[in-house]
């Protein structure tokens, strides 16, 4: 703690002999498997034209829709109507609440979740009541993000201001939670939720149900739902289904089929999110027979085919190499005027990527362009299987094509491929088409260092992130704190969070300041290995320090239920 905790003094800007220091960031870094824990611890305000009004009246924000629809042009715009907001606010002004409510809505679209969140504070604080949509719209993306501590912090200060919450914003957190493998913590908000005179309703049990298969499998998840009924409780059709997808998920298909055939002796006709659980399980078995009986069956109502019917057959069929079969079954889909989109395209794409038959690639994307079927990060990662195939070059020309039938920004563009293959573990083609990009003119900047640092901690190649420090000084790319953060971030994901207090001893050493990311990072690194006496400890001395703010306090001591810290 001691690293921590003597790192948070004022640091100023590092002096040219430390940035000639270079090469080797992490030279001194020990062996990471020797380490312990315990021996380490854009604008100015929107310049303005716009009239202030008197205090305490009600103001217009500036339009962040109009010009330019550039990303970078835009992301300016919204900063610069987030940063009036919280002036105006700040002087005691109400804002417009469509106005704000919007704000929020662009601001989570646009990834920016501590703004939006942000908006939410603000809004509730200046004596605004915001739409309860909103709320749940924005508490829902924030478990969706793994940001629960902010989403419950949100929902405990809309209580305080007398906002309303119900059983669907508790649902949201319930949600979030079993998302990210809390199951006994959901279960004990679930008693406290209780204790307030809410009551759980079916997708609660459904959340519960899905976490409890996931984390412990689908006979601990059938045992919940018999607790459930034993006590009371009355789940519905998406319940059982969720147990249908744990049977599936585990290859008891045979087991599925049984508890399938059931479902009507339990009061329930499957529906068509039954069949196509039971269906993607066969279909991906190679189960053809029994799937074309499934589908027989699919004849009308609550059974009807879907769009996810059509995009699980295509996806099975590409996966077992018959590609003609599947861009059949893609024209079927049209003619049953369903619109495909990219998940229909992108299982043929890969395949085809794989079989290395570069033309068909090019025929199939510019089908899919024709349809106005705009390509996303599946896309990107099943063009990068080319790659593997020993064809970087001809998934680069692949890309840029794109980019140009995109008429965006190429340098832009070549950062969200990038960052889209290693977001979804695909990192050495990332490099394979990066050191492509590079004879073409493109510069890697500081985002997408980040993003390559992140990729290779999800893979477990730690050694690997660290040399990046290395890499970019070769290319006259100064690190930042959040090339520092994605890397400390890494290493306590993979329960390296000794590791990381060494890396942000290098990062103070070097001259780089900490911000509170970087400390929140840390504390919920020993967090999650459960070393909470340690976390709190941590947490206690950096507050008191002024590193970390109340609010992140707050979040911190809610998310992961610390005790002992001044709230």
């Amino acid at each position: 703690m001691a690293i921590l905790v003597n790192a948070v003094s004022p640091i100023t800007s590092p002096s040219p002999e430390s940035a000639r220091k270079g090469c080797g960031f992490f030279s001194q870094v020990p062996n990471r498997h020797t380490l312990s824990r315990n021996k380490g611890f854009s604008r100015v305000l929107a310049s303005t034209q716009i009239t202030i009004s008197p205090k305490y009246s009600v103001f217009s924000l500036p339009n962040w829709r109009s010009g330019k629809n550039d990303p970078r042009t835009r992301d300016l715009r919204l900063n610069d109507a987030f940063l009036y907001l919280e002036y105006m606010i700040g002087k005691g002004h109400k804002p417009d609440v469509g106005q704000a409510t919007q704000l929020m809505y662009e601001l989570c679209k646009s990834n920016k979740m501590r703004k939006s969140t942000k908006v939410m504070e603000l809004m509730i604080s200046s004596g605004t009541t915001p739409d309860p949509a909103s709320c749940i719209f924005l508490v829902n993306n924030l478990c969706k993000k793994g940001n629960v501590g902010y989403a419950m912090q949100l929902v405990e200060k809309m209580e305080e201001f007398g906002c309303p919450t119900n059983t669907v914003t508790y649902n949201s957190l319930v949600r979030g939670l079993c998302m990210h493998g809390n199951l006994i913590q959901s279960l004990q908000f679930l008693d406290k939720f209780m204790k307030k005179g809410l009551v759980p309703n079916v997708f609660t049990y459904s959340f519960l149900l899905e976490a409890a298969y996931k984390e412990r499998g689908a006979d601990e998840a059938i045992r919940l739902l018999d607790e459930i009924v034993a006590k009371g409780g009355k789940p519905n059709l998406v319940s059982y289904n969720v147990l249908l997808t744990g049977l599936c998920k585990e290859g008891r298909t045979e087991e599925a089929i049984r508890f399938f055939r059931d479902l009507p002796s339990k009061g329930f006709s499957p529906n068509v999110v039954s069949y196509n659980i039971l269906l993607r399980s066969l279909c991906y078995e190679g189960q053809w027979e029994k799937a074309k009986e499934l589908l027989a069956e699919m004849d009308g109502g609550d059974r009807s085919p879907s769009i996810v019917t059509f995009n699980i057959l295509i996806g099975s069929l590409a996966l077992h190499g018959q590609t003609d079969q599947a861009l059949q079954v893609l024209n079927d889909m049209e003619r049953a005027r369903f619109r495909a989109t990219a998940a229909s395209y992108n299982p043929i794409v890969a395949r085809l990527c794989k079989e290395g038959k570069v033309d068909l690639v090019v025929k199939c994307l510019d089908q899919m362009m024709l349809r106005r079927c705009n390509p996303n990060e599946g896309t990107y990662n099943a063009i990068a299987v080319l790659c593997e195939e020993g064809k970087a070059q001809e998934a680069l020309s692949i890309i840029q094509s794109l980019s140009n039938k995109q008429n965006s920004s190429t340098h832009d563009f070549y950062k969200v491929v990038i960052t889209s293959l290693c977001r979804k573990g695909n990192t050495y083609p990332a490099f394979q088409l990066l050191y492509e990009m590079t004879k073409f003119g493109f510069v890697p900047d500081s985002y997408t260092y980040s993003s390559l640092i992140r990729g290779l901690c999800s893979e477990g190649m730690l050694d690997e992130a660290m040399e990046i420090f290395s890499i970019m000084e070769e290319n006259d790319c100064r690190p930042d704190v959040d090339n520092f953060n994605a890397l400390i971030l890494g290493l306590c994901k993979c329960q390296k969070t000794d590791v990381s207090l060494m890396v942000f001893e290098m990062m103070v050493e070097k001259g780089y300041m900490p911000n509170e990311t970087t400390y929140t990072i840390i504390v919920e690194g020993i967090a999650h290995q459960e070393e909470m006496e340690l976390a709190a400890a941590v947490l206690r001395e950096l507050y008191l320090r002024q590193v970390v703010g109340r609010s992140t306090l707050e979040r911190l001591v809610m998310q992961y239920d610390l005790e002992g810290l001044p709230i």
